[in-house]
């Protein structure tokens, strides 16, 4: 939670300075937020790449716990909209609870995963997009042994997200997904938040 409040704090703090910051002739009396060419100039970054703080509401056990993670993803846009994704999504601490037996295991993540993205690229500083991504998701819980000791299997989001630009190359986003996994034979369904900043190129 600390964490997304930073986030939160550094968008608000960057806000206004990138406002003040647009073309040659243009003061922060000019206008509100970062200026584009006609042409829409941050439209053309074919590549984005992304870095931010992921918090997961896990719900594999019946009785859902919090993972605190860091997500990496890479974008490859073909042609105006369309788009292509990876992501990984490496989760460094988490803890059950007192609803398994034993309680209170801590567990470790990751989910690597791919899939389609698309993108309104518009001319504005605002850019909504959506994906669905499949892959593989491995958990590790502190009770190595049994059940809930370390897990594979499919899994993967669909959600979308919104990118404000700063600049024509960097943005800030915020991104929900609902998470669906198939561990121990069962099918499970969960969420995850994401903030980070985006870099195109």
């Amino acid at each position: 939670m600390r964490v997304a409040i930073f986030l939160l704090g550094i968008f608000l703090f960057l806000s206004p300075s990138a406002g003040a910051q647009g073309p040659a002739g243009v003061g922060a009396s000019g206008g509100s937020g970062p200026r584009f060419s006609s042409t829409g100039e941050h439209d053309r970054d074919p590549w984005q790449i992304a870095v931010g703080y992921q918090y997961n509401r896990d719900n594999l056990l019946g009785s859902p716990f919090n993972t605190h993670d860091l997500n990496v993803s890479v974008a490859r846009y073909f042609g105006r909209w369309f788009g292509v994704e990876a992501q990984v999504g490496a989760g460094f601490y988490g803890k059950t609870g007192q609803t398994t037996t034993p309680p209170n295991l801590s567990t470790k993540s990751i989910f690597v995963g791919a899939g389609p993205r698309l993108a309104y690229r518009n001319r504005s500083r605002y850019e909504p997009w959506v994906h669905v991504l499949v892959g593989m998701e491995h958990y590790r819980f502190s009770q190595t042994a049994g059940l809930l000791g370390s897990n594979n299997a499919l899994a993967g989001p669909a959600g979308g997200g919104l990118d404000v630009f700063l600049s024509t190359h960097m943005a800030v986003r915020v991104e929900a997904d609902a998470l669906g996994s198939r561990f121990f034979s069962t099918n499970q369904r969960s969420f995850q938040i994401v903030g980070g900043l985006v870099l195109g190129f």
